[in-house]
């Protein structure tokens, strides 16, 4: 009985320790963003999903792609980075709006493209708690791409 009583508190140990690490993660990983990419907007209640961003450079030389999970719908974050983004002083390029929503921004010569997808699924309709939104964000700086064919000198041909 006693070692019933030992796992016990060591399993509910483990996940507070967890639930607490995850949220000095996501505070953490919020202060890091906000600071390399201070003149792009990320929405307050978005979620970083740390496994599959990738941030390079500092300032204007940023480059990389941040994903992050919104409570919000598609056609709210829309929204939100349509007047978000140029108040920033971003400039909106180019925009494609459908079932996935792009947006390509510029400014000093940096481009940003925020695609806004649905992550609900057929759950939102019903009874879930509404649309919700997967958001990627990549930025690039101007000489970010040095080569226009960087595998120019491999050997690859069609009758390999």
């Amino acid at each position: 009985m006693n070692i019933l009583k030992k796992i016990t508190l060591l399993t509910v140990f483990l996940f507070l320790v967890s639930c607490a690490s995850n949220a000095v993660y996501e505070q953490e990983s919020r202060e890091i963003l906000d600071y390399l990419l201070s003149d792009l907007p990320i929405p307050a209640d978005a979620e970083v999903r740390k496994e599959s961003t990738v941030i390079l450079g500092t300032g204007n030389g940023i480059a990389g792609r941040v994903i992050l999970n919104s409570p919000r719908s598609p056609a709210k974050n829309l929204i939100f980075y349509g007047g978000a983004t140029t108040a920033s002083g971003w400039t909106l390029a180019s925009s494609t709006v459908g079932i996935e929503i792009i947006l390509v921004y510029t400014k000093e010569n940096r481009y940003a493209t925020i695609e806004i997808q649905n992550s609900s699924g057929i759950i939102a309709g019903f009874g879930g708690n509404g649309p919700t939104s997967q958001i990627i964000i990549s930025v690039v700086h101007p000489n970010a791409v040095q080569s226009q064919n960087p595998y120019a000198e491999g050997t690859y041909s069609q009758a390999e």
